[in-house]
């Protein structure tokens, strides 16, 4: 018990959360592979946060001007074995603990041998370095039927291109490979023995056909492999089957637990803030973004900007994706040396003409135009154009990226009421938040609770665990609600955007 006692983290006693003594049961374990950390977080019945158990492991992605976008997978697989000896290796949570579950960032690779060691490093969603492949695809495929048939279109962070740009640049790799994982299949596989694919990472990576549920027999003989090479899909509410109980004997609280297949962390940022209906959108902001809306049906068409995820048989998650939020933040800090507290009070600054117009694409653009080798444009800097001018036209830019997946949204789910807004760039920024208001023209309501994403991991399996079981809701922070004056600039600032991304992206 000794060598588990840390000291708590500054978010340990907020007001959502409850003791250990006080919890109710089932508790559920969840585990979160993001872009900068790996991070677990046990939660009970009612969705609510267990104080003092939880932990993180930072950790980040391995790039190149080249478009690489890499990780270490047995890193990965060290640091969750390390977060469940640290969190659940304790007597007090024997029995407790109903299920076990495990998110990352999507369209993640590793190829695997017959042992099941990595072969490849874990490919990421941002690695852009198959951007020929995805020339090439997009010549021989009708990219608006691969999207309504698989609810996505074709791109750099899926696995179609990725799989063709390995079998053409690295044959002995792909060849070595007798089987292809994300990376949550891997740490599973390590660690359990055996691994599936949740249907919420089947879907993102592009190979899922949307309407049957099962990998794509056309996308599969596009991108060069075999149903075989690929891992069983299962719902959210099936748990794995023969996990090796030798292996999970290790945690002692985790003696009864169920251990679930891993799910795209953006489906549980989404549940975890509240967006679980159709009347809400989500929208994230950490490295990378999303505005999302979980629908309980199949849209017969899919608007050409976005994807639509299969989450199970009655539910999909609509949205678009952006590849540079906080990662643009992050590239201001450091290029103009502008800390958080300067640039939050950037954002907060009146409204200015003199503003540059900035696309913020630097790492290639998702949502709407699919353009994975676009790169930033700042527009309209003079002399007079200093490094606080820029961030502001960065930070405006990434408004209006939201706005143009926000403006499709509406055309596939009319019933819209409000946007939850969450994500660690909110809480260093809150500021932006008004633009982002002013900028949509809709009031955006801040929902600042840690480990979202983790929660909404919590609260899908406790679908199954505990249904029956009321959940708990945290109070959001605030409302940011467009302010009149403000509008009218900002559809200036739009107008110049689309023409912006019109002369240099739209063909990229």
């Amino acid at each position: 018990m000794g060598k588990h006692k840390k000291t708590p983290r500054p978010d340990d006693h907020a007001g959502f959360a409850v003791d250990l003594e006080d919890a109710r049961d089932p508790l559920v374990m969840t585990l979160d592979i993001g872009s900068t950390a790996t991070r677990g977080s046990l939660y009970d019945a009612t969705g609510t946060p267990v104080r003092h158990y939880r932990d993180k492991v930072e950790h980040s992605f391995t790039t190149a001007g080249d478009g690489t976008s890499v990780m270490d997978p047995d890193r990965v697989v060290e640091e969750i074995a390390q977060i469940l000896d640290r969190v659940c290796d304790r007597a007090e949570l024997a029995g407790r603990v109903g299920g076990v579950g495990l998110d990352s960032f999507a369209s993640s690779l590793v190829g695997v041998d017959a042992q099941g060691n990595a072969v490849t490093e874990c490919f990421t969603y941002a690695d852009s370095r198959c951007a020929p492949q995805l020339a090439e695809l997009r010549e021989e495929l009708d990219e608006l039927e691969v999207q309504q048939k698989m609810g996505a279109r074709l791109h750099t962070s899926y696995l179609a291109p990725r799989f063709r740009w390995l079998r053409e640049t690295r044959p002995e790799d792909f060849e070595a490979a007798e089987r292809w994982l994300s990376i949550g299949e891997y740490v599973w596989l390590r660690l359990l023995g055996t691994t599936a694919a949740g249907t919420a990472t089947a879907a993102w990576t592009g190979l899922l056909n949307r309407r049957s549920g099962n990998w794509d027999p056309r996308m599969l003989r596009i991108a060069g492999i075999t149903e075989e090479k690929l891992s069983p899909i299962l719902e959210p509410h099936e748990s794995l089957p023969d996990v090796d109980p030798e292996r999970t004997a290790r945690w002692q609280g985790l003696s009864e637990a169920r251990w679930f297949a891993p799910v795209a962390d953006g489906l549980c940022a989404n549940i975890g803030v509240g967006g679980t209906d159709e009347r809400t959108i989500v929208a994230s902001a950490a490295t990378s973004g999303a505005m999302r809306v979980l629908l309980h049906h199949r849209p017969q068409d899919i608007p050409p900007g976005l994807w639509c995820y299969r989450i199970d048989s009655s539910r999909c998650l609509l949205g678009g994706a952006l590849n540079d939020v906080g990662r643009a933040v992050s590239w201001l800090q450091g290029t103009f040396a502008l800390d958080t507290e300067v640039l939050n009070g950037i954002a907060a600054a009146p409204v200015s003409s003199e503003t540059p117009g900035v696309l913020p694409f630097l790492t290639g653009e998702r949502s709407t135009g699919w353009a994975g080798s676009a790169r930033a444009v700042f527009s309209d800097v003079s002399a007079a154009t200093d490094c606080r001018a820029m961030a502001r036209g960065m930070l405006e830019g990434i408004a209006g990226s939201y706005r143009r997946v926000a403006d499709e949204l509406e055309q596939a789910a009319p019933h819209v009421e409000r946007v939850i807004a969450a994500g660690r760039v909110t809480q260093e920024l809150p500021s932006w938040l008004q633009i982002l208001g002013d900028y949509l023209e809709t009031p955006v309501i801040h929902q600042t609770m840690k480990r979202s994403t983790c929660r909404g991991n919590a609260l899908l399996m406790l679908e199954s665990l505990a249904p029956d079981v009321e959940r708990a809701d945290p109070e959001p922070a605030g409302t940011y609600s467009p302010r009149e004056a403000a509008q009218e600039h900002y559809r200036g600032v739009h107008r110049r955007f689309e023409h912006l991304y019109g002369a240099t992206v739209a063909e990229a």
